[in-house]
C-alpha cells in the first residue's frame, strides 16, 4: 500500500493540477452551488492534496458532492482547476476499490450498438489502472 504523499502526488499527476500556485482566497468555494453540501469544500480539497493529506478526501462525502460543473475553475484568478484535483481523487477511489477494473477481455461482454466507441475506451481508460 502506498502512503498518503505518495497518493498525493498521485492525485496531482493525473489531474494535471499545480496545488501550490493556490493563494487560499476562497473564492473557488464561494462560487460552489455545493458549497453548503460539502464537508471540505475546493480550497480546502487543493490545501489538503499539497499538504499530502488525502486519506480524509478519499473517506469523505464531499467527494461525491462535487458537480463538476467548474465554476471553481472559472472563478480561480490563479488557475488552480480545484475541479480536476476532486475528480482525481474521486479516480484515486475507484481504483482502490479493486473491483472496478475492466479487463480487455470483458468489453466484448458489454457492447452495445448504441453506445459510442467513445465511451468504451473512456470507461477502459478509467477502470484499467
Amino acid at each position: 500500500m502506498i502512503n498518503e504523499k505518495e497518493t498525493a502526488q498521485r492525485v496531482i499527476e493525473i489531474s494535471g493540477v499545480n496545488p501550490r500556485k493556490c493563494m487560499k482566497c476562497g473564492k473557488c468555494s464561494a462560487t460552489c452551488p455545493s458549497y453548503d453540501e460539502m464537508e471540505y469544500h475546493p480550497h480546502q480539497f487543493v490545501d489538503m492534496i499539497d499538504k499530502g493529506q488525502v486519506e480524509k478526501l478519499l473517506d469523505s462525502e464531499s467527494l461525491y458532492k462535487c458537480l463538476t460543473c467548474f465554476a471553481c475553475i472559472e472563478r480561480c484568478p490563479r488557475g488552480v482547476e480545484p475541479a480536476k484535483l476532486i475528480e482525481a481523487v474521486r479516480l484515486v477511489k475507484i481504483r482502490q476499490q479493486g473491483q472496478n477494473h475492466l479487463k480487455a477481455d470483458m468489453i466484448p461482454d458489454i457492447l452495445d450498438d448504441d453506445m459510442p466507441q467513445q465511451a468504451i475506451v473512456s470507461a477502459f481508460r478509467k477502470y484499467s489502472k
